[in-house]
Formats: C-alpha cells, sequence, structure tokens
C-alpha cells in the first residue's frame, strides 16, 4: 500500500561560538551563507497510508542531520593577497578568522608563538599567503619555516584542508632557483603536499597585481597589470615557441589579479576534488567556476 509523508520546515540550529582574542573573525550579515559550522536540523514529519486521513496529532518523527559548513582561517589575513580573501570569503558568507603576522627587528614571530587552540579549533581548512623578501636568513624563516609550522599545527589539530600561495618558478635556471626565496617556498610547498596529499592546495600565481594599500597610500598595480594581462594571453599563442628559453617568463607570464587569486582559494576550499599544485592557467580556471 502507497505510504505519503509531509515534513514541516528547519526548526533550529545550533552552535556555539569559539572566544578569540588575537584574531578578527569576518561575517557576512546579508548575504545567505556558504555554511560555516556543522548546523543541526530537527524536521517533524508524519506519514500515513493511502486512503487514512493524516491525524496532525500523530507523534513526530525527529531527524537530525549533519551539514558542514566552512569556517576559513587566512593567516597573514592583514596583507595584500590575505585581505582580498578575506573579503572575497566573506562575500559568499564563508566565515573567516585571521592571524595576523607580527614583525620584530625583521622577523616573523607571530607564527611561530600563535595560540593554535583560539585559530584552528573548528577550522575546515586552513590558507597560508606567509612570504617575504630580506635576507637569505628572513626569506628561508618567513617562506620556509613559518609555513612548515602552520602545516604541521593544522594537521595536528585535524583541519581537513591546507591552501598556500606559494610562487611561479618564471622558468629560471637552477641557481636562480637556489634562492632563499625559492627554496623556502618549494620547502613549504613539500610539506604541504606530504600532509595532505588529497586536500593540500598549492597556488603558483605570478605577478599579483590589483589595488595594494601601503599604509595611507594606494597602489594602483592594477594600472600595469591588467592591461599586461590583456596583451599576454591575447599573444600567448606566439609566445609559446619562447618557453623553453629560461627566464622567458619573466616578460611573457601572464600577471595575476588579486581577486582571481582569491577567488581560485575559495574554490579551493568548497571543492574536495580540487588539490595538488596548480599553474598560473589553473588559477583563471578555477576563479572562473566561482563567478560563474
Amino acid at each position: 500500500m502507497a505510504t505519503s509523508f509531509s515534513c514541516c520546515g528547519a526548526v533550529s540550529m545550533l552552535r556555539t561560538p569559539t572566544p578569540l582574542s588575537r584574531l578578527s573573525t569576518f561575517r557576512s550579515p546579508s548575504v545567505s551563507t556558504i555554511p560555516n559550522r556543522f548546523y543541526k536540523f530537527r524536521v517533524k514529519c508524519s506519514h500515513a497510508e493511502a486512503g487514512v486521513v493524516d491525524d496532525s496529532r500523530s507523534a513526530p518523527i525527529d531527524v537530525v542531520a549533519d551539514v558542514k559548513s566552512e569556517r576559513v582561517v587566512v593567516l597573514g589575513g592583514s596583507g595584500f593577497v590575505g585581505s582580498a580573501i578575506c573579503k572575497a570569503a566573506v562575500s559568499k558568507g564563508i566565515e573567516v578568522r585571521t592571524s595576523y603576522l607580527l614583525w620584530v627587528m625583521g622577523r616573523s614571530r607571530d607564527v611561530f608563538y600563535v595560540t593554535w587552540d583560539e585559530v584552528l579549533t573548528g577550522a575546515t581548512a586552513v590558507v597560508s599567503t606567509i612570504g617575504g623578501v630580506g635576507s637569505e636568513e628572513q626569506m628561508l624563516r618567513i617562506n620556509g619555516e613559518a609555513n612548515v609550522v602552520a602545516v604541521n599545527a593544522a594537521k595536528e589539530y585535524g583541519v581537513p584542508k591546507f591552501i598556500l600561495i606559494s610562487v611561479h618558478d618564471y622558468n629560471l635556471p637552477s641557481f636562480l632557483l637556489s634562492s632563499a626565496y625559492f627554496t623556502g617556498k618549494r620547502k613549504a610547498e613539500s610539506e604541504v603536499l606530504s600532509k595532505y596529499p588529497n586536500s593540500g592546495v598549492v597556488l603558483r600565481p605570478t605577478f599579483i597585481y590589483g589595488k595594494r594599500k601601503v599604509g595611507d597610500f594606494e597602489i594602483p598595480l592594477d594600472l600595469i597589470g591588467e592591461p599586461a594581462e590583456s596583451i599576454l594571453r591575447a599573444i600567448e599563442n606566439f609566445t609559446k615557441p619562447l618557453s623553453s628559453i629560461p627566464a622567458s617568463d619573466l616578460l611573457l607570464a601572464p600577471p595575476v589579479s588579486v581577486d582571481d587569486l582569491a577567488l581560485a582559494v575559495l574554490n579551493a576550499v568548497v571543492d574536495d576534488d580540487f588539490f595538488g599544485i596548480f599553474t598560473i592557467e589553473q588559477i583563471k580556471e578555477a576563479a572562473a567556476k566561482v563567478k560563474v
């Protein structure tokens, strides 16, 4: 005999916020969120066999479902790339926490001494934008060691995804790639791919352009980067044969918009099939998916 079902809507959503002392939490008050926690929904249902009048007084059937949502931690969230990622995430309704990178006498301390309980508890993904230039020692410490510490902390706290903003190699000869800047980045990449073989993401952009704030000033890098990207993409069929020339990408690899990079990060956050190393073209493709 056929049976019919009727259900009323969700009754309650339960969540407990985590207190933060050294972090900023971004939320979007006006957008429906790409969920950012595990919510419990209680649904009241009743059923009746065909030909039998539905009795509204019948005992309800409680169904509790867990719906996974996103809570992203951005390391270096106050920087050029980090702030763009935070803004993009908030615009999509994703909850974001940021850990600010502090500099004391030219050395980064915050990532080494951060209270990870405050940062990583309940996180579903960590995005690291940590990087910098300086002496060989400083670049190894920031580009490499700081990110390695962050990867291992995320793994220890059970964060399921780690996304690293790295750098394109520009087709440079090996003696240039052996500098501390690149070796630090590659060390961090290896750690991500080792600890997160099926969910780690490494994005390798070229020159990143956009409106970059330095103190009270805004540097319009997009005035250079945007037309350069358009021109280089238009002629790429003609320049591809030149890619075998060492360091050719310094002139021929198209720049990457900071907005596209941020959207590619969001794609990595929500897409479980998105992992591994991603090139300039793949970053652009991933951003296009989120735009759609």
